[in-house]
């Protein structure tokens, strides 16, 4: 899994004002961002370029608080560290990848902050002040931010909960958003590695109509048939086998409440079927 083929491309949300890059980003958003496979971190394609000139264009946030599908519990965790180490939660890559590090501050201030906001909505987290980052965070902001100067909160994600209240826990959090605190939820839309070809050099219909589908329930704020789309989609099955990787768009989109504005930044896909595919919601 060495060599990323890109295959199919979507990208929005285009003014030429701004140096002819296409992103314009005034107050701090929420981000939903895909991860990929481990490889991201290292790979120089469109979607880590799109990344970086993204950063380019948003204020540097205040802290990030990001939300990964392979950091799973029952209970609502939240980060409380003074300093990030990174989980190598993967095997079988090459060696460069277990390089990387990610060694950011935390905030244990808005850690407590958010533990209050959850509270107030009956979510009962708790501090975890062991939990290192995982591929799912360390991922994205090593290519985001790789000076690592900026504190993150990171957040667990509960498969147990319904996915009315992961809506909940993103609106709650994005009154965060007032204090420049960036938030992201990562996971993935089509994501299931069962299904990837490595040598596949075309996008696999089946994913492309899932990804559609889901675009279109977001453009229009469908939220009822988006969080049916087990019933509902085209291709769930293969595009979602468990939910983990779809709860954070849920949660993302929970903290556009206010305003109820999408964005589709970035689309592409790699190895026939894994979507790399990056939101805004204002």
């Amino acid at each position: 899994m060495m060599n990323l083929v890109f295959i199919y491309s979507k990208l929005r949300y285009r003014d030429k004002r701004l140096h002819g890059k296409g992103y314009i980003v005034s107050m701090m958003p929420s981000l939903f961002l895909s991860h990929g496979t481990p490889l991201l971190a290292l790979e120089k394609n469109s979607y880590t370029s799109f990344l970086k000139e993204y950063m380019k264009v948003m204020n540097k946030p205040t802290a990030i608080v990001i939300l990964s599908a392979h950091w799973e519990s029952k209970e609502q965790l939240i980060s409380a560290v003074s300093k990030h180490e990174v989980i190598y939660d993967f095997a079988g890559f090459p060696e460069e990848i277990y390089q990387v590090t990610y060694p950011a501050s935390g905030c244990l201030e808005l850690s407590d902050k958010i533990l209050t906001l959850l509270s107030k909505i009956g979510v009962l987290g708790e501090l975890d002040d062991r939990r290192p980052l995982d591929h799912g965070a360390w991922g994205l902001l090593h290519i985001m931010y790789p000076e690592a100067d900026i504190p993150i909160v990171s957040l667990s994600i509960s498969p147990y909960l319904p996915f009315a209240k992961q809506y909940e826990i993103g609106k709650v959090l994005g009154d965060l958003k007032k204090s420049n605190v960036l938030i992201i939820g990562s996971g993935g839309i089509v994501h299931n590695f069962n299904h990837i070809q490595e040598d596949m050099h075309v996008a696999e219909g089946w994913a492309i109509s899932f990804e559609e589908w889901v675009e279109e329930r977001i453009m229009n704020w469908d939220m009822e048939t988006l969080v049916n789309y087990e019933q509902m989609a085209p291709y769930s099955k293969d595009a979602v086998p468990t939910k983990e990787h779809f709860i954070p768009l849920v949660i993302a989109m929970g903290s556009g409440d206010d305003n109820k504005k999408p964005k589709l930044l970035h689309r592409t896909f790699q190895y026939g079927n894994l979507s790399l595919t990056a939101w805004q919601f204002d």
